[in-house]
């Protein structure tokens, strides 16, 4: 099973809402999924943009990949510098 972090649509029609989501990379854009781990408001200036990175991580370091978009969000925050430097890390102490 492939496990994808992707926005989740949760807005209407004109006024999108995206949830932030971990999900199985078969089920639909907005169907069903495993963990809710933030948010993107994009319709404020500047876009509301929430992280749980603390959750984000542990499912980065189990082996999910991100799309795009949310691979934009995790480099911004800087996820991804601190998953590449652990991952050196835990090949240092093996």
């Amino acid at each position: 099973m492939s496990v994808k972090i992707r926005l989740h649509l949760a807005g209407t029609k004109k006024r999108p809402f995206y949830r932030i989501v971990v999900a199985d990379s078969r089920a639909r854009r907005d169907g069903r999924f495993i963990q809710e781990v933030g948010y993107y408001n994009p319709i404020t200036k500047p876009a509301d943009i929430k992280l749980n990175e603390d959750q984000i991580f542990d499912w980065l370091l189990k082996g999910a990949q991100p799309s795009d978009t949310v691979r934009s969000f995790l480099s911004d925050a800087g996820l991804l510098t601190r998953l590449h430097q652990a991952k050196i890390d835990t090949k240092k102490n093996k």
